[in-house]
């Protein structure tokens, strides 16, 4: 059998910018304070939104939901870079490589599903507002952000179940900064097509089926704000859905770019092209993050009162 004489690979390397020195010190300074950024913006948003009754609202629970999940997205990736960029420490184990999978898959697949149901529910807000508290009901927000989580996490664990089964000979090393499931499946020495089926399905699930939704509930809130007779009102709706539409584009621009496209082993062994993709991969994975706290929420009076509201008490407290 060929597999005898294939030697099994029980590490990945990791090659990140090592070839150029110079750009992994500058890299590791602005993803240090990106990182930091992340950590306070959506520490701040979550505990806000737990706290403050104001924010008992299903757009800041799915916006405290959103938050922490970029909190464990950069929190399962971002110090394992860190740490390759400024030690020159490139390798990880099998089972690492796994791990780092299974979160940033699991946390890319809940954001879109996410990012859908938020798209629901201004479109109830907006188009239905005498109903919205009876049709956004705490369980009904509540149970729709549990089938996104719940989605992810099991989409995940079919796609990394089924690239890790593959077997991985003698080339170990990774052309990228993470392990990104199309980098990994470049190492295969085994048929992938199950592989790219499975993506190619994920990808209808998880990227196009929420962009439908938003589609159409932007279609319909279009409508009905153009019909509304008050000037701040339509001002007011389309503040409120613009913030979401910005997050909506830097989040699934970059997310197809790199997954709608399924490659083939060949053309992904295009150094230059997967380069290119993990440079996009770090802007997904970090300023999608750090910006989501901006362009949702820090700009809103809501939240300013609320965090107002927070340091106020921590200082009284102390």
């Amino acid at each position: 059998m060929d597999m005898v004489n294939k030697t099994l690979v029980k590490e990945f390397i990791l090659l990140g910018l090592s070839g150029y020195p110079k750009l992994e010190i500058i890299f590791f300074a602005l993803i240090l304070v990106m990182y930091l950024l992340i950590l306070t913006g959506n520490g701040v948003l979550v505990i806000a939104s737990i706290f403050d009754s104001r924010l008992h609202t299903p757009m800041y629970f799915f916006l405290g939901n959103l938050s922490f999940l970029d909190i464990c997205y950069t929190s399962s990736s971002v110090p394992s870079t860190l740490v390759s960029l400024i030690s020159k420490k490139r390798n990880i184990s099998f089972s690492g490589c796994a791990v780092q999978m299974f979160f940033g898959f699991a946390m890319g697949s809940t954001e879109c599903f996410l990012l859908g149901m938020m798209a629901v529910d201004r479109f109830v807000a907006i188009c239905n507002p005498l109903r919205y508290p009876i049709i956004m009901s705490k369980v009904v927000y509540v149970l729709m952000a549990s089938v996104s989580w719940l989605s992810g996490g099991i989409n995940s664990i079919v796609q990394t179940s089924l690239a890790m089964r593959l077997p991985f000979c003698e080339n170990n090393i990774i052309n990228h900064f993470l392990c990104e499931i199309l980098a990994v499946l470049k190492l295969a020495c085994a048929d992938i097509s199950l592989n790219i089926v499975t993506l190619a399905v994920s990808n209808m699930a998880f990227l196009v089926l929420p962009l439908l939704v938003i589609f159409f509930s932007y279609m319909f809130i279009l409508y009905t704000i153009l019909r509304m007779n008050s000037a701040t009102g339509r001002r007011k709706a389309f503040s409120t859905c613009s913030a979401h539409l910005t997050v909506v584009i830097i989040f699934f621009g970059t997310i197809f770019f790199m997954y709608a496209k399924p490659k083939s082993q060949d053309l992904l062994g295009k150094d230059n092209l997967q380069a290119t993709e993990g440079l996009i991969s770090i802007f997904y994975g970090v300023v999608t993050p750090m910006l989501n706290p901006i362009i949702y929420s820090l700009r809103n009076k809501d939240v300013k009162a609320a965090v107002k509201y927070l340091l106020s008490w921590k200082t009284v407290k102390q």
